[in-house]
This record gives C-alpha cells, structure tokens and sequence, in this order.
C-alpha cells in the first residue's frame, strides 16, 4: 500500500481511533485533531501516566501496564481497529506492571522487544499488535494539522548564526543516531552544550539553565539553538519528535535564543500558545524544511 493510499482509508475509515495514551499533552491534541477530522476516538489511558482530568473529557478506558489482553478486549468492543501509540512513558519498574492471562503467553516476545534500545522496543511491541489484528498509525498519519510548518511559527526568524547552529546540529543528531541516544541537541555557536539522553528534552533544557548559571556556558544569553528531529531510518509511528508550551519555557529559561524542528516530521502541541509564548519571550519557533535527519 502506498502513502497515499494508506493516508486515503485513514480518512475514509471512520472506526474509531484507538489513543493508547501516555503522558503530556500530545494525546489530546491528537485527539482533538482526529475529531476535527470526522473520526471517533476513544482513550486507552495508561494508570499512572497519563493525565485523569483530561482523560476524563473524552470517551475511554484505563489500562495497566501488562495488561494487553485487556487492552484488545477494550479496543475491539468499541470497534477501534487502528490505534496511536502517544505520549510520554518511561521504561516501568516491575512493581507497574500487571500481567494478564495473555500478556504472560506473550512474555518471551515481550523479552525480546526489551532486548535493545527504545527503537527496537517500540517497533518489537508494535508487531505484537499487528499479529493481533490491530492497525498501528502514527500521529501524523491522523493528525497532519498539528505537524511543525516549514518557516518560522511566530514573528521572530531565527539569524545566520542560529542557521549555523541547527545546520551543526541536525549534523550531529544524523551521527548519533544509529546509537538510538535521543532526539536533540542544544548548540550555541558552534559549541554543543547538551545532546538528549534517558532524560528527555525538557530536562536536558533544565540542565543546560544549570550550566548558564554556574558559568559554564561561555556564549551569552540569547545565543543557542534547541534542535529536535527524528533518528535517521526511525519508524514515525512511535516517538515522534514533539514541543509544546513547556518546551519554549525551557528554552527561554535555558538563556537560548530558539528551537528548531523539523518541518513535517515533529508534532506540536497547543501551536497557538507556542507561537504567542515564543513571541511573548522574544524566542523563534522555526521549522527547518528539506531533507531530515530521519530521511
């Protein structure tokens, strides 16, 4: 089936879109867009992560981790054949997890899947959907309305130097990729302050405002890029670059002058509030159109 094709029966379909929710803000976006867009969604909530108020607005279940018997007894009563994987989701503690009658049978694939980095997880559980009849899609493959513009999403442009630095650090995310380390990198003329590892972005950005305050940041304020953008060969399906209003908090309180991302390959939550924050702050908010890191 090509592209095209697979984005037509997405429209077309209107089953409704099973949301296996996370944490964050990302899955009601997605939801949002996916009811925009003509088609039911019913929440398959995560305990312990993904956000109860919110859940609360929208048709759904509560799922524990380890119960994925549960989960396609869930999805197939309400007729959800094709579900999203969204929202934050640490690797859990065993004491999280709650195994089903089914999940047990399914443990040694589960094992394997465990066996690598995140990619190689996330790609080993999907197929263990898909031999169960389900259909996995990725968030912009529902919800192409909330993917990052090419260009900036506020008034401010990013300048020659700042170029420089998301040229520098879509080079570098490109090489770490196949090490499956993270999805971004903080530059700032030219020196890299801080590459994404198991702590994710915002506290990446939280540690770079550190480094600013003990002096360890040589470039003033108002210089430096946050660059996020897919691993090159990732499956988009799962693990989607994304920002958000937090992340334009924690560039600003990182002393940088803006994020970039790239165009069409990055989710963006709450698009109004990041470009009114970001203009707000005198910040960027720029997509970077062209070949991608994940191309």
């Amino acid at each position: 089936m090509s592209v095209s094709d697979r984005q037509l029966v997405v429209v077309e379909d209107k089953s409704p879109i099973g949301i296996i929710c996370g944490g964050g803000s990302l899955p009601f976006a997605i939801a949002d867009s996916v009811l925009r867009n003509g088609r039911r969604v019913v929440l398959l909530a995560i305990k312990g992560w993904a956000d109860a108020g919110r859940v609360a607005q929208y048709p759904h279940h509560w799922i524990a981790l380890g119960q994925f018997g549960h989960l396609c007894r869930l999805a197939r009563s309400e007729g959800c054949r094709d579900l999203v994987f969204i929202g934050s989701l640490l690797r859990p503690r065993v004491t999280q997890i709650r195994l089903d009658l089914l999940t047990v049978r399914i443990i040694p694939k589960i094992i394997s899947a465990f066996r690598g980095g995140d990619d190689h997880l996330l790609s080993g559980i999907a197929r263990i959907f898909e031999q169960y009849g389900f259909r996995l899609l990725g968030a912009h493959e529902v919800a192409p309305d909330i993917l990052a513009p090419a260009g900036a999403l506020g008034q401010r442009r990013p300048s020659d130097d700042d170029l420089a630095d998301m040229q520098r650090a879509v080079a570098l995310l490109t090489s770490i990729g196949p090490f499956d380390v993270g999805q971004a990198v903080v530059i700032a003329g030219g020196h890299v302050l801080a590459v994404e590892a198991a702590e994710g972005t915002d506290l990446m950005l939280e540690r770079v405002a550190d480094l600013r305050k003990r002096g360890r940041v040589a470039s003033p304020a108002g210089v430096g890029v946050l660059v996020k953008a897919p691993k090159k060969g990732q499956d988009l399906r799962f693990d989607m670059p994304a920002i958000g209003p937090a992340t334009v908090d924690g560039v600003v309180r990182a002393g940088l002058a803006g994020v970039a991302v790239m165009a069409g390959a990055t989710l963006i939550a709450d698009a109004m509030d990041v470009a009114q924050r970001a203009d707000g702050n005198g910040i960027f908010v720029y997509g970077v159109a062209g070949e991608t890191a994940a191309s």
